[in-house]
């Protein structure tokens, strides 16, 4: 099977390390793909990943690409081709391509669509409204004393929610994003939710238009800095299983979830298949919603993948082809804990092009892997070229033992400017 990876993330690295382990997997590439990507064979003919020189979100030569190429699955990694169409495209023409279809992946393109169903379809979330108009969104954030979350309704590179602790800073929000377009487009329309107070952790569920199969917990670590403090970034680590749901909690808030999810999908004509990747937060009344993402997180993705033990083509298939039902998630039962390398600055400005040493010294560990993120290839160099450059991941029959070899293998890797958190996990520590 030829199979085409789009993104170049950390996200994409773990799906293409994971789908090249599959004896179906044939020829693979990867568009943009990134250094580390690259250096990935195939477990099949030992054939390197090849990384294409195209934008994830350039549709159409990414369709030029997989027609020439007759790829026999696309596998979409981001948000923003997804929300652009890439799947209604790629299927007019006839291929096979994993993931939600544009309808479908407004599930995350906008968060007013996603506050609007879950209320619709009695999906337990916080008490929200949408906005066009900042002194309509400022009497409801009086509403709640201001301590609450404003987020852009569009996609903002995981960085359009602002989490406010009194009307002051509510009233800074708002204006930010509906008056001042901090996010552009994307915060032509917001939603005001109340705060939530709890633990936040993160679901995923594979959906094939009917059957939703959940995954085991894990946890994110949204903000910059050790605490949970400092800015909101795209995810500075986070691990697997965590402790806070019991397996039966777990199977009763997936139904809660998921069975009014795909009742309302149904109802709406939406056909989702692909991941479906809620964001709960666990409160004193039970489990809620925060938002719906229709895509793997990143970097959830890099402690989900290593300790899944089916093989992730014939899943991807499964879900393109709506034959889920029959197939059952195998999992570990080790822990498995990722820390994201950032460049320093991030999730600010960032220089990039640092040159990153000990990453061959670090590929010896044994149950450990090194997703690159934002990387790419200088001379015989590797450097830095993102935010997010590195997640060092590690599994171990524990929590702490997985912690603890993750941070070992951060030791051995250095880059100049290089910022990390030292408390992922912590929480369930």
């Amino acid at each position: 099977m030829k199979i085409l990876v789009i993104g170049s993330g950390g996200r994409e690295h773990a799906l293409v390390w994971k789908l090249a382990q599959s004896p179906h997997a044939t020829q693979m590439w990867c568009a943009p793909g990134n250094a580390g990507i690259a250096q990935e064979r195939l477990a099949k003919n030992s054939a390197l990943v090849e990384c294409v020189n195209l934008g994830a979100e350039d549709l159409p030569k990414l369709l030029v690409f997989a027609q020439e190429k007759k790829a026999d699955l696309i596998v979409v990694g981001p948000d923003n081709p997804l929300a652009l169409g890439i799947v209604d495209l790629f299927q007019k023409n006839g291929l096979r391509i994993w993931g939600p279809n544009q309808k479908a992946a407004q599930f995350e393109s906008s968060k007013v669509f996603s506050q609007n169903f879950m209320e619709k379809y009695g999906i337990p979330t916080a008490r929200a409204g949408t906005f066009s108009d900042a002194a309509l969104a400022k009497k409801f954030a009086a509403s709640l004393d201001g301590k609450c979350a404003v987020k852009a309704d569009g996609l903002a590179l995981g960085k359009g929610v602002l989490i406010c602790a009194s009307m002051a800073e509510a009233n800074k929000a708002i204006d930010e994003i509906l008056v001042g377009r901090a996010f552009g487009v994307a915060g032509a329309n917001i939603v005001i939710q109340e705060f939530l107070e709890g633990m936040e952790i993160s679901l995923h569920a594979l959906c094939d238009g009917k059957t939703a199969k959940l995954f085991p917990t894990s946890q994110d670590h949204k903000r910059a800095l050790d605490g949970d403090r400092g800015l909101n970034t795209g995810g500075m680590g986070t691990y697997s299983p965590t402790p806070f749901l019991t397996e039966t909690q777990l199977a009763e808030t997936g139904r809660k979830i998921l069975e009014p999810f795909t009742r309302g999908c149904a109802v709406e004509g939406i056909d989702f298949h692909g991941i479906l990747y809620p964001g709960i937060m666990l409160t004193k009344s039970g489990p809620k919603v925060l938002e719906f993402n229709a895509r793997f997180g990143d970097p959830e993705t890099q402690v989900y993948l290593p300790r899944l033990e089916n093989d992730l083509v014939e899943l991807l298939d499964a879900s393109v082809s709506e034959s889920l039902a029959k197939v059952e998630l195998k999992w570990s039962p080790m822990s498995s804990v990722c820390v994201v390398m950032a460049s320093g600055g991030y999730p600010g400005s960032y220089p990039k092009g640092k040159v990153i040493t000990g990453l061959y010294e670090a590929a010896k560990l044994p149950n450990t892997k090194v997703f690159h993120a934002g990387t790419a290839k200088s001379g015989n160099e590797i450097v830095t070229n993102g935010g997010r450059v590195l997640g060092v991941t590690a599994w171990a029959k524990d929590l702490k033992s997985a912690q603890a070899v993750a941070y070992a293998v951060v030791e051995k890797i250095h880059f100049d400017g290089a910022h990390f958190r030292r408390d992922i996990a912590a929480k369930a520590l």
